[in-house]
């Protein structure tokens, strides 16, 4: 019989999920009771791992599953489940789990799934991205970076390629952006020279790089202007920053998702560039035009 004291949607977190079970183990019968023991030991199981996978590692009857989602409120398993599935699309548990939870879509026969959540996910960090963030800000952003006596930009690990080519690009514009660290450098190192006429732009999202952290830092104390871009306003980089831009880095997939971050750092060059003269287009056009001269770039064919 179905226990409706704990209604499906009162229930949106995993947490809560394990307490309700918790709460109700003394009245689950002994069959109910090993499969619940077995849920509370192992929770990062459930949003994994099949219900087959589990009953026969809980060593019961699948149905035993669905009983027990049943007795604790649940319309049935698969509701059971959902919060524990929606925490890994969310990326809060760790890459083994997310892994996991990807191969058990494919092995289903769901690869549209897998498609569907990574086009919601990409689609949802673009919309926050223009929903946190003031173009206003952006442009005072890209003033100081086009007035600045010279622009770091830092990003290690998984958005070094992303920080590097705004770096590239920037270049072909004006001439004072760099990326550090350079090779076999730490970001600090990078910092030496810059006071307050320069800028430091940096970037780093969960888990957060003590690196970035510690030469945002030292770059506050040399007063060097600071234009951070992170995943949470408790970020260590923004404090001291004097902007602050707020993305959303959310996959259900691997790692971060830099989506956001690409599209955040192209509409920033799009207001440097909007910010110089007429002879920042033939600057650009020279880049080019040099490139095809030397054959880097193919002839297009008409």
């Amino acid at each position: 019989m179905k226990d409706t004291s704990v209604p499906d949607q009162a229930v949106s977190q995993p947490a809560q999920v394990l307490q309700h079970l918790t709460q109700a183990l003394g009245g689950l019968t002994p069959e109910l009771q090993k499969t619940a023991a077995y849920v509370l030991e192992n929770p990062n199981e459930i949003g994994v791992s099949s219900i087959r996978e589990i009953a026969v590692k809980a060593k019961v009857k699948p149905n035993s599953l669905v009983r027990m989602a049943r007795r604790i409120g649940f319309e049935g398993y698969e509701n059971f489940r959902k919060p524990f599935r929606e925490q890994i699309r969310r990326g809060e548990y760790d890459y083994r789990d997310q892994a996991k939870w990807l191969q058990s879509l494919s092995s289903g026969g769901l690869p549209d799934r897998i498609y569907a959540e990574g086009a919601a996910a990409t689609i949802g960090n673009i919309e926050k991205l223009y929903a946190m963030n003031k173009s206003a800000d952006l442009k005072a952003a890209a003033d100081e970076i086009v007035n600045a006596r010279k622009t770091y930009v830092l990003g290690v690990g998984l958005v070094n390629a992303v920080a590097t080519n705004f770096a590239y690009l920037a270049n072909m514009a004006i001439d004072n952006v760099v990326s550090i660290p350079q090779e076999g450098s730490v970001p600090v190192d990078g910092l030496v020279r810059a006071d307050k006429q320069d800028v430091l732009l940096a970037m780093t999202f969960k888990p957060y790089r003590r690196e970035v952290a510690e030469a945002v830092e030292a770059a506050h104390t040399q007063g060097v202007t600071i234009i951070a871009i992170s995943d949470s306003p408790a970020s260590p980089i923004f404090k001291g920053a004097d902007y602050r831009f707020l993305i959303s880095v959310d996959t259900p997939l691997l790692f971060i998702s830099t989506v956001a971050l690409s599209a955040l750092l192209e509409s920033l060059m799009a207001f440097v560039i909007a910010d110089l003269d007429e002879s920042v287009i033939a600057s650009i056009q020279r880049f080019h035009q040099r490139r095809y001269d030397l054959g880097i770039y193919l002839e297009e064919t008409q």
